[in-house]
């Protein structure tokens, strides 16, 4: 009887890549999912032996999935596959019943050691398939593929930005889906709109370039949290405009070069970063960003947010690619991409 196997991710790049370094046996019963109300309806209807969950999804994620499969009782095995790599992530998958944590993304030797250790199974699947096309999009464009792919891509440098903003602080970072979008600046603060909301707000913007790529990281932070940032790093003094200057730099160090180290790793290109400038206190994002719309035509937007489980604290960081970049990227995102 062959082996039932059932990976759940929003990321179509993510289930495929899995998929091809999965035992070469595994490839006849094997199911997919897109979030966690998606596989739990497949579970209900196969008995799957070995169920492979992200963390972050729509609809439901990877920790409710493992909540009602323990609340089931069930035997199937199930590994996280996550960018999220924080040590709290980690603790709550394996509460849940997880038997391991794989961080994204995953590789054939990582799959054969966790074979080796719960099923004595020691043959990975050699089938990674290398790129027999590239992308060649001498237009502006986005294609659904070089979206998904950058969505991926990001998850994972997001995750690790978490995973270093969470041990500092010693809190949970909560970690959304990244957005990837190719937009008019002039429409851009649409894509803010959602942390924008009246509030006050200071941000610093850090140029980068490297190999055919360049841009600018944008990291936003609201007035609110501040203090609750102060008191996560000891500071109980008063917070005055000098203070929280200093607090912006420290978490835009952070997250900012992160996540561009984690995507420079990803795509195999060294990013040189520019010096950080603070775009201004006391401003509201849309004051912020039509400062600089005459730089920019047209932008291919990543937006991700970051929170802080049981804290007011919310910053957003844009990588906002120059349209020059796009050509690149699809070349390089084309050996992510089946042939």
């Amino acid at each position: 009887m062959h082996t039932a196997v059932l990976i759940c991710d929003d990321s179509n790049l993510a289930r495929k890549q899995l998929a091809k370094i999965l035992p070469q046996d595994w490839q006849e019963n094997l199911y997919f999912a897109g979030h966690g109300a998606e596989a739990l309806a497949i579970l209900s209807k196969h008995a799957i032996d070995w169920l492979f969950l992200d963390l972050n999804m729509p609809v439901m994620d990877g920790y409710q999935v493992l909540a009602e499969l323990k609340k089931a009782n069930t035997k199937t095995k199930v590994v996280i596959v996550s960018g999220d790599i924080q040590p709290e992530a980690y603790e709550r998958a394996k509460a849940l019943g997880a038997i391991d944590f794989i961080k994204k993304p995953a590789t054939a030797v990582v799959i054969q050691q966790l074979l080796q250790r719960f099923s004595g199974s020691t043959n990975p699947s050699q089938s990674a398939d290398k790129v027999t096309k590239v992308l060649q999009q001498e237009s502006i464009e986005l294609s659904f593929e070089v979206r998904d792919v950058l969505q991926e891509l990001t998850n994972i440098a997001m995750g690790q930005a978490g995973d270093l903003l969470a041990r500092l602080l010693n809190v949970f970072v909560k970690l959304p889906i990244p957005n990837v979008n190719l937009i008019e600046v002039s429409e851009l603060h649409m894509a803010l709109a959602s942390v924008e909301q009246e509030a006050s707000t200071a941000a610093v913007c850090q140029g980068f370039i490297g190999g055919g790529v360049s841009g600018e990281a944008l990291l936003i932070l609201t007035e609110s949290s501040y203090k609750d940032i102060a008191n996560l790093m000891n500071y109980h003094g008063a917070l005055t405009a000098k203070v929280e200057l200093e607090l912006l730099m420290d978490i835009s160090n952070i997250l900012i070069g992160a996540v561009l180290k984690g995507l420079s790793e990803q795509l195999d290109m060294a990013f040189s970063q520019g010096h950080p400038v603070v775009l201004g206190q006391r401003e509201t994002v849309s004051d912020l960003i039509k400062a600089n719309t005459r730089r920019w035509r047209k932008t291919l937007a990543i937006e991700l947010t970051y929170g802080i489980e049981n804290y007011d604290i919310s910053c957003d960081l844009l990588l906002l690619f120059t349209e020059d970049s796009l050509k690149t990227l699809n070349y390089k995102v084309a050996y992510f991409l089946e042939g």
